[in-house]
């Protein structure tokens, strides 16, 4: 068993090992991965595994698997062990898209959620080391925010004047199963554990008619270990492919930064930029993927073209050149329009929903949403956006609180702003904090 003692996040040792060879010894490939699946490694696991989440097809649920743990993860070990372990049925069910589509999503079963945990924690201690710091999405330590802040950071620091907006057509669902086996063989010797893989990959699908689909491409959005295997197909696929060929032959500064399949790229030079939006779709292409059109454009960009209509969005926000408060050109950050209204309508849903609440219980629940929205856009240069967020808000509560005694208004304005104040109404605020920017240039 790996000693674990003294270790934070139930980190072993032998993890720790394997990150350090990785690291080490970047061509080294790595056997017998399969024996780390042992009952210290999924016990590790379950502590981290979200309890609360929707069942699978086998309908069990972590309070049954609980009940006799320790017997249920023995008798696991030893399928896996005696490779009779067997993935199941991923359960799909669709979750509303705010532009009036559904989003697929796939709910493994219980099991197979504990053994794809340990095997992304596996699969991250290699591919950890050998990710690039354009690569933001998934990774501890990083988030959405700091790919925005990073990117705005260069820009206005470094030599740009073109931006490339790229958007992977239907990405997920387009993963080819042979490429990514491929590429994950270059670090990883052992078929026991890439057949595991292959299992998940390949594991039938419980459409909500009752239709079994069998995919022949594509990995589950909601899959435990699908956030690991789009770090890796895209590391190939693309982050080296610009670091090793595309930069190298621009004639200027040239960076990517990437969050899961959304990503921006910026060049020094017009010819630089074209060339690059030239070749992207046929390297993609190579991998079984392809742009949105509607969604790729070439943008020019710089503190000598500086306004509003001179934008492009990313991860939520919008970026563009404009004048501070003292007069200094930046690259300013706000809301993107579309995630603004889209953000006010879904707030207009739930108060509408939730009016029937007492006055204490609204606020506080009004207030998680509130400081959750803060929580993400909360970026400096974003005060007029958040500001607008929070008085739509509360204007919409004052009209549907006061309806919910018929024609009879339950208060005036100015009785309102004094209960607001009085419950403590979450304000607006920003919450980036002091870091050290990323320079890709």
């Amino acid at each position: 068993m790996p000693d674990t003692d003294g270790l934070g996040q139930h980190e072993s040792t032998s993890l720790r090992g394997i990150a350090k060879r990785a690291s080490a010894c970047k061509d080294h490939r790595f056997q017998n991965l399969y024996r780390e699946l042992d009952a210290d490694l999924l016990l590790a696991c379950w502590s981290d595994l979200n309890k609360k989440a929707a069942s699978g097809v086998d309908e069990v649920t972590a309070q049954d698997y609980e009940q006799d743990l320790i017997a249920n993860i023995q008798d696991l070990v030893e399928r896996l062990k005696t490779k009779r372990y067997r993935a199941k049925l991923v359960r799909r069910c669709y979750i509303p898209k705010d532009n009036g589509g559904e989003r697929p999503l796939g709910i493994p079963a219980l099991e197979d959620k504990l053994v794809q945990l340990a095997c992304a924690r596996i699969l991250n201690a290699i591919y950890e080391q050998d990710f690039l710091p354009v690569n933001y999405g998934y990774r501890p330590g990083r988030s959405a925010k700091d790919a925005v802040k990073d990117l705005g950071f260069n820009l206005q620091y470094g030599k740009f004047g073109y931006v490339v907006e790229a958007d992977i057509k239907g990405f997920f669902d387009n993963i080819d199963h042979d490429w990514l086996l491929e590429m994950l063989s270059l670090r990883i010797d052992d078929k026991a554990f890439l057949n595991l893989i292959r299992k998940w990959l390949k594991a039938g699908i419980l459409d909500i008619d009752g239709q079994i689909l069998h995919p022949v491409t594509g990995s589950p959005q909601g899959g435990v270990v699908s956030p690991i295997l789009v770090n890796v197909y895209l590391h190939y696929a693309l982050d080296l492919w610009f670091e090793r060929i595309v930069k190298p032959r621009c004639s200027g500064q040239a960076i990517l930064i990437r969050y899961a399949d959304d990503y921006v790229c910026a060049f020094q030079y017009r010819n630089d930029a074209h060339r690059f939006y030239r070749v992207m779709p046929q390297r993609l292409e190579k991998f079984g993927l392809q742009v949105a059109p509607e969604k790729t454009r070439i943008l020019r960009f710089s503190r000598f073209h500086p306004g509003l209509r001179r934008r492009f969005a990313f991860l939520g926000f919008e970026l563009y050149w404009n004048r501070d408060r003292r007069g200094d050109l930046r690259v300013m950050k706000r809301t993107a329009r579309k995630k603004m209204q889209q953000a006010k309508q879904r707030m207009k849903r739930w108060i509408r929903a939730n009016r029937h609440l007492p006055g204490r219980q609204f606020i506080k629940e009004l207030n998680r949403k509130l400081v959750g929205h803060y929580n993400y856009f909360g970026l400096r240069s974003n005060e007029k956006a958040l500001g607008s967020y929070f008085t739509f808000t509360i204007r919409c509560a004052f009209k549907w609180l006061n309806r919910r005694g018929g024609k009879r208004r339950s208060f005036n304005w100015a009785e309102f702003k004094i209960a607001l104040k009085k419950l403590g109404v979450a304000l607006p605020r920003i919450v980036e904090k002091q870091r050290q920017h990323v320079v890709f240039a």
